[in-house]
């Protein structure tokens, strides 16, 4: 099944919430006020709503946004094609933009935009930008484990020493996603392989990373596989010294070492678009992700939060990130494998 068919299988969903979650009107009120900048938005709403009015208090440029999910509004652009009002497309992962590249529906960005990112986490066709950076970690057991303890890679997880003992959510996102990165970077038996050895190993399936981190800061889990940001998340909340969970980076070009991105891709010829875009990768932007979401800038001169290893240091899977938008194949094997 194509990418085209799996988004738009999503669009019943989509239609709904893209009426609700309008902060500023329908698209009929977006034609009428002649100069809003349509963008369509893939993350929670609570947390870029705030960088959305800081980019309109600093521009005068007003923005029409419309908020979901990153798998529905994708199906919606697709389906709109050259007819969509969306002007931007703020991405949750790589994987919707390098689908939507691929249909042909995003515009080539200027070289001083593109040239301002760091070039592994961006496109290849210079049609859309990375903005934030998103590590796969391991969030471990600090008081059952050492960080020797802990594998170097993902891989060695399906050895009976580790059975009952790792979780992650196999319907989330952010997993489906490294799946994908996985079967990518080392093939489609590989990872197929690596997923029946995880359900037969008796896995521990959750809904959110979130309850993944929860459960192994409480002692009811060993290993969790999750993003790097929801650790950073707790313990600003909570107090690094409070994290009984600690988090080991598997080895450099191990599937687990995978760095996805939120990204952006521009769809029309708005002239503010482009305005936009920058204020993403500016340091105002970078900033307030940082500060927001404890994700990984992806331009000099802004610092990543305090206690992440450096991108350069990380070095994962090498590969495209366009070519994470298969996500259909690797929901089918997590399904088959047994994982959900």
């Amino acid at each position: 099944m194509d990418t085209r068919t799996t988004l738009r299988a999503t669009l019943p969903v989509v239609a709904a919430a893209l009426v609700l979650s309008a902060c500023s009107g329908s698209s009929d009120d977006a034609e009428d006020a002649g100069e809003a900048l349509t963008v369509y938005v893939g993350r929670d709403e609570e947390l870029v709503s705030p960088l959305i009015e800081q980019f309109t208090e600093e521009t005068g440029i007003e923005v029409d946004a419309r908020y979901g999910d990153t798998p529905e509004l994708a199906a919606t652009l697709l389906d709109e094609g050259d007819a969509t009002p969306a002007d931007v497309f703020l991405s949750q992962d790589a994987g919707a933009l390098g689908a939507l590249s691929a249909e042909g529906l995003l515009t080539e960005l200027d070289d001083d935009l593109t040239e301002n990112v760091k070039a592994d986490y961006s496109s290849t066709d210079g049609t859309w930008i990375g903005v934030t950076g998103r590590a796969r970690v391991i969030a471990y057991d600090s008081e059952e484990l050492d960080a020797d303890d802990v594998p170097d890679s993902v891989k060695d997880f399906t050895d009976d020493e580790w059975e009952g003992r790792v979780g992650f959510p196999p319907g989330n996102a952010s997993f489906q996603a490294f799946v994908t990165g996985f079967r990518v970077a080392e093939g489609d038996e590989a990872a197929r392989a690596w997923l029946d050895g995880m359900a037969d190993n008796d896995h521990q399936s959750y809904e959110r990373n979130s309850e993944v981190l929860e459960a192994v800061n409480a002692g009811q889990l060993d290993i969790g596989l999750i993003n790097h940001y929801y650790w950073f998340q707790s313990a600003a909340e909570s107090g690094e010294d409070e994290m009984r969970a600690q988090l080991k980076f598997a080895e450099a070009g191990d599937p687990g070492a995978l760095v996805n991105v939120t990204g952006a891709g521009v769809l029309s010829d708005h002239p503010d678009a482009q305005a936009f875009m920058e204020y993403l990768v500016s340091e105002a932007g970078q900033t307030y992700f940082v500060e927001n979401t404890y994700e990984y800038p992806l331009i000099d001169g802004v610092d990543a939060p305090e206690g992440l290893p450096t991108l350069e240091e990380l070095q994962g899977p090498d590969i495209d990130l366009s070519d994470l938008a298969d996500l259909e194949t690797s929901v089918t094997m997590i399904e088959e494998s047994g994982l959900s």
